[in-house]
């Protein structure tokens, strides 16, 4: 029987709701009644790391996990592990460890959306499906899985989609990377080619997020360009455009040699550079800009910071985005 340890970091799904209805952390006893189910599937350990709310989560918090995982992933004796995580920065984790971990062990986030004294709670099936894809030969080499309402994810794809809902996280772009059942587990396909940036510090750095919309100026990008950031990402309209007035602060950045990466504020599709007019795609780029290959808003500040962190130069940071 395969060996998984369990990492448990917080949230929802070590959590309770009182009597007023206030959803508030408590022990991980939520999740150790759970155990006599997952021994069904491999021979588990839990190990607490912090137990937090995921928006109290740090970059030091982060690091912490992360070293955790790679110790766990260097022991020939365990052979996956599974996160329990807040659903809230539960997309930006999952991305975090994928882009500084070898796949060579599956590496599984979950968490829950219902805490688990409410009626419907879904963490501990969320929690026994991700011990069912840990042990599974196929979730090797697929990089960190989210594992969801009978769903399975990959780290770069995946979002928070709904505020409420058991069914939040989904793929826009591709779809789940497999389902789960009573019975089987199902790979629709592998995940993209693996990227892998090896593990540093990302505390000395910092990367601003802008959000575009009508007549939006440059205000915000020039208090952080003052401020001192390592780099920029704005969520552009549609295809990768910005209000005029938003320009200066972008040429600004870009002057300074300030990476400045594009996404766009869509669900779905890619920045482009289709339009010509001022703050379009294609003045934005002859501007210095970089266009990310599909990722939101959040993940591109991930990336970037990662980027930065292993002191790519200007050119490589392009390249690791855009093709």
């Amino acid at each position: 029987m395969k060996k998984i340890h369990i990492l448990t970091t917080g949230g929802t799904i070590a959590m309770t709701e009182d009597d007023r209805g206030h959803v508030q952390p408590v022990t991980n006893q939520n999740i150790d009644s759970v155990f006599p189910s997952l021994r069904k599937y491999a021979e588990v350990t839990m190990e607490e790391v912090f137990n937090l709310p995921s928006p109290h989560l740090t970059f030091p918090h982060l690091e912490r996990l992360l070293s955790r995982v790679a110790q766990l992933m260097e022991e020939p004796d365990t052979d996956g592990i599974v996160i329990t995580h807040g659903t809230d920065t539960l997309e930006e984790t999952a991305y975090f460890l994928d882009l500084q971990l070898p796949p060579v062990k599956p590496v599984i986030v979950t968490g829950a959306m219902r805490s688990s004294n409410e009626i419907g709670s879904d963490g501990p099936l969320n929690l026994i499906n991700s011990v069912r894809t840990a042990v599974c030969d196929d979730s090797t080499g697929q990089g960190v899985l989210v594992v969801f309402n009978d769903e399975i994810h990959g780290a770069r794809y995946v979002t928070k989609t709904h505020t409420s809902s058991v069914a939040t996280f989904q793929s826009p772009q591709i779809g789940p990377l497999g389902t789960l059942d009573k019975r089987s587990i199902q790979f629709r396909y592998s995940a993209r080619k693996h990227e892998n940036y090896g593990i540093q510090s990302l505390s000395q750095f910092s990367v601003g997020l802008v959000k575009m919309a009508i007549d939006v100026d440059s205000s915000l990008i020039d208090f952080m360009v003052d401020k001192g950031v390592s780099g920029l990402v704005i969520e552009t309209l549609g295809q990768g455009n910005v209000p005029p007035k938003a320009v200066p602060g972008i040429k600004r950045a870009t002057a300074q040699g300030i990476p400045v990466v594009l996404v766009s504020r869509c669900f779905n599709g890619m920045v482009q550079d289709v339009y010509g007019y001022e703050g379009g795609g294609k003045h934005l780029r002859e501007l210095g800009a970089i266009f990310s290959n599909g990722l939101n808003g959040q993940k591109a500040r991930i990336k970037l910071l990662v980027l930065l962190a292993n002191g790519l130069p200007p050119d490589e940071i392009r390249s690791a985005f855009e093709n």
